[in-house]
């Protein structure tokens, strides 16, 4: 029983090794680094950019780095996603690997784990690079100290299963249709309709709820009054913002988030613009995005380990 333990166990780290491999080779985890390098220092510039344009100095900021998310937010979450996930499988069957790679003595289950397990580590030695680099960033920029950096890790956990779930979803579109490019183009599409379209509609349409219980940004709520106010303060209901949503959370704990729409004719002079619609509990926030963060991830993996195990391979 303990020889087969450990023959397994083997076998699974080699198929890891065998995925860290293929990603040094195709120069991945460098390119990853880079785009996390940018994006960054564009996070970190912000300030100086808007103040060169303005005029207006840049003030000291000590809540930058827990206000970060990681630096990236919704688009490089997605971004990642696409560059670790996109040939992870599907390049498997374009460039014919997966005969060789599935003639050793593994099972496909361990095969898909293992390369899952590589998109994993991958995803985390880059945003562990890119925290370390925010943290030394914002203290340089922003200056110190810089509140609740214990918090960090909270950032660090929640980017990742922000990325994880966008790494599910490319999963399934390669895996269906063995294709990169359809692994790239169809998370795309699903991205731009949430962000962009799903957020027009949720705020003239007040109807921004269903974006909740759809992997990306989410609905737009606030704390504090209708935006504009000055006073108020932003809250994405998505699933790119759990990090974010779990760290107010900590600090704010009897947060109300407040939802509105845009209203249109007959706005009285003196009247808001903005519509309440309702309002719920932060708590109730981070708790619906962590739960359809984990049924997408769970299910979008699932139709990709099933479609996966069942693939007819050719020479």
């Amino acid at each position: 029983m303990g020889s087969s333990y450990s023959s397994r166990t083997t076998k699974f780290l080699a198929v890891v090794r065998y995925e860290l491999l293929w990603n040094i080779r195709k120069k991945k985890f460098l390119g990853m680094l880079v785009v996390a390098f940018g994006l960054s220092t564009l996070a970190l510039a912000a300030g100086h950019i808007v103040s060169a344009f303005t005029g207006v100095p840049v003030e000291p900021n000590p809540n930058f780095v827990i206000n970060s998310n990681a630096g990236l937010g919704g688009f490089g979450f997605f971004l990642f996603a696409i560059v670790t996930a996109m040939n992870t499988i599907s390049a498997e069957f374009e460039s014919g690997t997966i005969v060789p790679l599935l003639a050793k003595p593994l099972s496909r289950t361990m095969v898909f784990l293992g390369k899952l397990l590589g998109a994993f580590l991958t995803l985390l030695a880059t945003y562990c690079f890119l925290m370390i680099y925010i943290i030394i960033g914002g203290i340089a920029v922003y200056g110190w100290p810089q509140n609740n950096l214990h918090l960090v890790p909270l950032t660090l956990l929640g980017a990742l299963f922000s990325t994880l779930i966008w790494v599910s979803i490319v999963l399934m579109f390669g895996t269906l249709s063995r294709s990169s490019l359809i692994a790239a183009l169809g998370p795309l599409g699903i991205w731009l309709g949430t962000t962009f379209i799903g957020s027009i509609l949720g705020a003239l349409a007040g109807q921004g709820w269903v974006l909740t219980y759809i992997p990306g940004s989410g609905n737009s709520g606030y704390v504090g009054g209708p935006p504009g106010l000055g006073v108020s303060a932003a809250v994405s209901t998505g699933t790119d913002s759990i990090g974010p949503n779990l760290i107010n959370y900590i600090l704010h704990p009897s947060w109300e988030v407040t939802y509105y729409k845009i209203r249109f004719g007959g706005t009285a002079p003196g009247q808001s613009v903005w519509e309440e619609l309702y309002s719920e509990p932060l708590s109730s926030v981070v708790f619906t995005s962590i739960a359809v963060a984990v049924v997408y991830f769970i299910a979008f993996l699932a139709v990709s380990w099933y479609v996966f195990r069942r693939a007819q391979v050719t020479e």
